[in-house]
């Protein structure tokens, strides 16, 4: 009888925590998908993603952001130079032609002071999936702009190294102690979502 009733206690506050939370999509004009990773073992390359989809879902109520799913377009990657961005697009990295998408679902989302500070979830990149961790740096919440439609609003961070993701290109340096490209990418998200109607 007391499992029972945990069971039932338990289906309640997940029913209570999603009932009330609305559909978010990202508003791609107020979003920014960044990255950066090393060259040459002194400076940083900067990147972003052009075109991309996503939702979730979220209760203004409690705070609880879930349901997180990111889909980007893996041929907008754009680092404002062209012939590297063709590289990117190649067989040498993206291989963009057999691996349309990245995607990102979140699996686990985590709280302080009922704000959210970490968002767990799955990474997908030419085609091998691994787990993320994104940590959000600054939590925006909620605001109703002057149009009536109530946005969202976080900034996260995250690192990944792209040989897991079979991105392995690279040369070395004769001259210096290093490589062409760093394998550490920095993720640098700034995500701005609309409430759906």
């Amino acid at each position: 009888m007391r499992i029972l009733q945990s069971l039932l206690s338990i289906f309640g506050l997940l029913f209570t925590l999603n009932i009330f939370a609305d559909d978010y999509k990202l508003d791609l004009s107020h979003t920014h998908l960044g990255f950066k990773v090393r060259h040459l073992g002194i400076s940083y390359v900067r990147g972003q993603f052009n075109q991309f989809e996503g939702r979730a879902n979220y209760n203004e109520k409690t705070n609880n952001l879930s349901n997180m799913k990111v889909t980007i377009d893996a041929s907008s990657i754009d680092t404002n130079e062209a012939d590297r961005d063709k590289h990117l697009r190649s067989k040498d990295f993206f291989e963009v032609e057999k691996y349309k998408t990245i995607v990102f679902e979140s699996t686990e989302i985590k709280y302080k002071d009922k704000n959210p500070i970490s968002i767990n979830g799955n990474l997908t990149i030419h085609g091998i999936t691994l787990p993320v961790t994104l940590k959000i740096e600054e939590w925006g919440g909620t605001v109703t702009d002057p149009w009536k439609n109530k946005r969202l609003a976080f900034e996260a961070k995250g690192e990944i190294d792209r040989r897991k993701f079979g991105l392995t290109w690279n040369k070395g340096l004769e001259k210096v102690a290093g490589l062409m490209v760093g394998n550490e990418v920095i993720l640098q998200l700034e995500v701005e979502a609309i409430k759906m109607e």
